[in-house]
């Protein structure tokens, strides 16, 4: 019984993934990856019991993950320039997010979460207009080095992307779209062993995501001969 169910899921899986995907040649590009989305989340949803899990999946597919739009690839390249020379990385990441990671030299002295001068300019340029972009999503993530202990590295991480917050708050970004986490020390990029990998580890990251809109897929074409019954 449990290999027919799962079986039986799989093919509704399936076919709900190739509805999604035939259309994909005449969509816009939100629609295709809204479609392909959708196609994932069924065939994975499909092996949740009875076949309701692809249209589960499915719908959670066609969420949508973030779009890399012409206004992300205009905001990456303005903040490359207001950062230039700074030491601070201005990446896309795989999964369409603006990420700018800031080395804690420009950001906060050490053991301090009041943020420096020098990282205003760059906060100010990126808050800049996202009050008028509403599908914008910001996150912001604190990390320290590992010197010290938990019960200091854990809230200091934490209060330091809340000052990033507090920051960009001023400069008319609606907090209630920003996600703030600290991290401490458990994430670092370099070695911890060094003074040069402890000061890569100090620092803030900053994510900005646009999410992409969830567009209908179009409707299906239908090819009329002469004197004939519409055929798809």
């Amino acid at each position: 019984m449990q290999t027919r169910e799962i079986g039986r899921g799989l093919l509704v899986a399936t076919t709900a993934a190739a509805v999604f995907m035939t259309g994909c040649a005449n969509m816009t590009e939100t629609q295709r990856n809204t479609a392909i989305g959708a196609g994932v989340g069924a065939a994975a949803g499909g092996l949740i019991g009875d076949g309701k899990g692809a249209a589960i999946g499915a719908g959670v597919g066609a969420l949508g993950g973030y779009a890399w739009s012409r206004y992300m690839e205009n905001k990456k390249q303005q903040m490359q320039a207001a950062t230039a020379g700074t030491g601070v990385q201005v990446t896309q990441t795989p999964d369409n997010q603006l990420k700018l990671n800031i080395p804690e030299d420009i950001s906060f002295a050490t053991g301090r979460a009041d943020i420096q001068p020098r990282l205003r300019p760059i906060l100010d340029q990126f808050g800049q207009g996202l009050g008028q972009q509403p599908s914008l999503e910001v996150t912001i993530i604190g990390h320290t080095d590992s010197t010290g202990t938990d019960a200091i590295n854990n809230p200091l991480s934490v209060a330091r992307a809340n000052s990033v917050r507090d920051y960009l708050a001023t400069r008319g970004v609606d907090t209630r779209r920003i996600r703030t986490d600290g991290r401490g020390s458990r994430e670092p990029i370099a070695d911890n062993r060094t003074d040069a990998g402890r000061a890569q580890n100090r620092r803030v990251e900053i994510f900005l995501a646009d999410r992409a809109p969830v567009a209908a897929a179009p409707a299906p074409t239908y090819n009329t001969p002469i004197g004939g019954q519409p055929v798809r």
